[in-house]
């Protein structure tokens, strides 16, 4: 638990030139006291004391979350657990976390970063699926974010569409920006829905990518075609999360992810897991330095690019992988 509260400290702030020491300190730490990823190690032969760079450190699949319990330290440590979610007959992965508190903390702290207090903002979260199902992080951090807002008119939405349009237009005679926070299904049902939409300047429209089965997958610019358009906005913000992760990547828009600081995405061959990328476009490798209770070096199922300017571009997943509820297909 100390060790836990020791690499906890400051990772919304730290610097680009600490994350390596940071994260090749947490990969002993790791190596050590995480048995999964140790035999994870050892199957491979990795001499963890050779490993003084990031691009040595080795990456454990993300499947691994669905098959084992990957917690560093006792399972005593862990508060409860995260789920993701999945179409029937899946299995869903499982992130244990220490402290709930903690994490919710971490997620406010990355998204005020990125777009203000939100004590500046009404937080409307229309997720449907996600609510209807337990341990959800995605809902976990919604519940939070309406709690910080504190705001009478935040709230979540199911498929309530004219009571939240009812709201939307209630709200866009005040000044405090309007976060509308969705799951893509539930937008396009909304922006599909023929209802009239009044629109406002002081609105966000985010969504969390995923059609959790309910529609056909559609890549990005379809998506954000049909969006702007009825929102009567000139971009769509994206959140970049999953269940295995902590922390969290936003859009502004078309798609560019920034990455905080307590992560970084590493992009590896698409026909050799263990060799990276020899351009800029690849398999999406993410440490996330908020995962120092569990595994903060991940392998992921999403092809990615890094542009010259150094946002994350998400372009989809690989042949034959499951269909993660938290992700959008982008050409």
């Amino acid at each position: 638990m100390e060790d836990f509260k020791s690499f906890s400290d400051g990772l919304e702030n730290i610097s680009p030139k600490d994350f390596e020491s940071r994260a090749l300190e947490l990969f002993r730490f790791q190596a050590k006291v995480n048995q999964v990823y140790k035999s994870y190690l050892e199957a491979r032969k990795v001499d963890v004391d050779s490993v003084k760079s990031l691009g040595k450190i080795p990456f454990l699949p993300i499947r691994f979350f669905k098959d084992f319990k990957v917690v560093s330290g006792s399972p005593s440590d862990f508060e409860d657990f995260y789920s993701s979610s999945g179409t029937t007959g899946m299995i869903t992965s499982r992130h244990y976390f220490w402290s709930q508190s903690w994490y919710l903390n971490h997620a406010s702290n990355i998204f005020e970063k990125f777009f203000g207090s939100l004590k500046d903002f009404h937080v409307l979260a229309l997720l449907p699926a996600y609510l209807e199902r337990p341990g959800s992080s995605l809902v976990s951090m919604a519940a939070h974010f309406i709690k910080e807002s504190q705001s009478e008119y935040s709230g979540f939405y199911l498929y309530n569409q004219d009571e939240l349009l009812e709201k939307l237009e209630f709200l866009s005679e005040g000044k405090r920006k309007i976060l509308l926070l969705g799951v893509t299904f539930a937008l396009l049902d909304l922006a599909e829905s023929g209802k009239t939409f009044l629109p406002t300047e002081n609105l966000i429209v985010m969504e969390t990518g995923g059609m959790k089965g309910r529609r056909k997958e559609m890549i990005r610019e379809e998506v954000h075609g049909i969006l702007k358009p009825y929102f009567r906005v000139q971009n769509i913000h994206s959140e970049y999360g999953m269940t295995e992760l902590m922390s969290q990547a936003y859009s502004k828009g078309e798609g560019k992810y920034t990455i905080p600081s307590a992560m970084r995405v590493m992009l590896r061959d698409v026909n050799d897991p263990l060799s990276w990328a020899n351009r800029s476009q690849g398999g999406i490798n993410i440490i996330d330095l908020a995962n120092f209770h569990s595994c903060a070096f991940i392998e992921t199922q999403d092809l990615g690019r890094i542009d010259e300017n150094g946002y994350l571009e998400v372009l989809g997943r690989f042949d034959n992988s499951e269909i993660r509820g938290c992700n959008l297909l982008v050409q």
